[in-house]
C-alpha cells in the first residue's frame, strides 16, 4: 500500500485524489442515466454538470472544515496544511452538510426544486463514497482496531480503556489474544494506521464501509429509485442508509472524532435518522403536489 499511483519527477498522482476524480466522473455518468430525474424535468446535461460541480466543491469545503474544526490542534503549527486535502482529512458528515448547502444555493439560484436535485444526487454520492474509501486505504487512514481486540470490547466502545490495559501486559499475557479474523491488514509505518499500531493486523474499516456503500448504492439506485416517491423521500432514505452504515463501521474504527468522549459519528448518525424519519413522513404525504423543474424555470 502506498499513497500514490506513480511519480514523474516532482509530480505524483495520489490515489486519494484519483478516487475523487473517478467519483466525480462516475457520478456524472450515473446522474445522466437517471430516468427518474429526467421525468421530473432535469434532462439538460449542462444543468447536471453545473450542479455536480457546485455540490462537489461545496462538499469538499464542508468535509475539510468539519474535520479541521474537530482536529484544530493538529493544524496550529502549520496552518497551510489545512489546504492539503490530497493527504486526507475529509469528514463525510461535513461533506454531506456542505453538499446540501451547495444544493440549496444552486436550487435557489436556478429556481429549481431542491429535492429533485438531491434525489438525483444521493445515488452518485453513495457510489462516490464507495470509491473514496479506496483512497483511505491507500493513505492508511480510516482504519480499524487490531484484529485481536475482543468483540466484546469493540461493540462496547471501550477500546481505548482496553488498549491502555493491553499495552501494560507482559508478552506472555498478550499471547492470549489471538487474531479473530484472517483479513486484518498491516499498514506501513509512515501511515496513520501504521504509526498508531506498528506491525499489527487491523480491521480494514475503510473496506467494510466501502463494501456497505456499494451494497447501499445498488439497493438505493435499483430498488428505491424505481418507486413512485415524492421528491425528497429518496434523499431521506439515503440519510437512513448511510447513518446505519456509519454506526456499524464506526464501531470498528480506532480514530473517529470524539466529543465529550462519545464518537461524533454516532451522534450525527442518530440526528440524521431522526431528521430522515420526519422527512419521509413530511415528503411522503400524498397531498404534496410536485411541480416539475421545467415549470419552475418558466415562472
Amino acid at each position: 500500500m502506498k499513497p500514490y499511483l506513480f511519480k514523474i519527477g516532482g509530480f505524483e498522482l495520489r490515489i486519494y485524489s484519483l478516487m475523487y476524480i473517478l467519483a466525480f466522473l462516475f457520478g456524472m455518468f450515473i446522474a445522466l442515466a437517471d430516468d427518474v430525474a429526467e421525468k421530473r424535468g432535469i434532462d439538460d446535461r449542462k444543468i447536471i454538470e453545473d450542479f455536480a460541480f457546485t455540490t462537489i466543491v461545496a462538499g469538499l469545503i464542508g468535509a475539510r472544515l468539519y474535520y479541521v474544526i474537530f482536529k484544530f490542534s493538529d493544524y496550529i503549527g502549520n496552518p497551510l496544511s489545512i489546504l492539503y486535502i490530497w493527504e486526507g482529512g475529509l469528514a463525510i458528515h461535513g461533506g454531506i452538510i456542505g453538499a446540501f448547502i451547495g444544493s440549496c444555493y444552486y436550487a435557489k439560484k436556478n429556481k429549481m426544486n431542491l429535492w429533485v436535485l438531491t434525489d438525483m444526487a444521493v445515488g452518485p454520492l453513495l457510489f462516490g463514497q464507495f470509491l473514496g474509501r479506496f483512497g483511505n486505504l491507500a493513505n492508511g487512514e480510516v482504519h480499524g482496531v487490531p484484529t485481536f481486540t475482543p468483540l466484546s470490547v469493540i461493540f462496547s466502545g471501550t477500546f481505548s480503556k482496553w488498549w491502555a490495559g493491553y499495552q501494560s501486559l507482559s508478552l506472555s499475557a498478550k499471547a492470549q489474544f489471538k487474531q479473530l479474523v484472517p483479513w486484518g491488514l498491516i499498514f506501513p509505518l509512515d501511515t496513520p494506521a501504521g504509526s498508531e499500531f506498528p506491525n499489527m493486523p487491523l480491521h480494514p474499516a475503510m473496506l467494510y464501509e466501502g463494501a456497505l456503500n456499494l451494497i447501499g448504492f445498488v439497493i438505493l439506485w435499483f430498488y428505491f429509485r424505481k418507486k413512485e416517491y415524492n421528491p425528497g423521500v429518496l434523499s431521506m432514505i439515503y440519510l437512513i442508509m448511510y447513518a446505519i452504515i456509519r454506526i456499524f463501521v464506526s464501531t470498528f474504527r480506532a480514530e473517529d472524532l470524539l466529543i465529550l468522549g462519545i464518537r461524533l459519528p454516532y451522534l450525527i448518525s442518530i440526528v440524521m435518522i431522526i431528521i430522515a424519519v420526519i422527512g419521509i413522513k413530511f415528503f411522503g404525504n400524498p397531498e404534496r403536489k410536485f411541480v416539475p423543474t421545467e415549470n419552475l424555470n418558466n415562472k
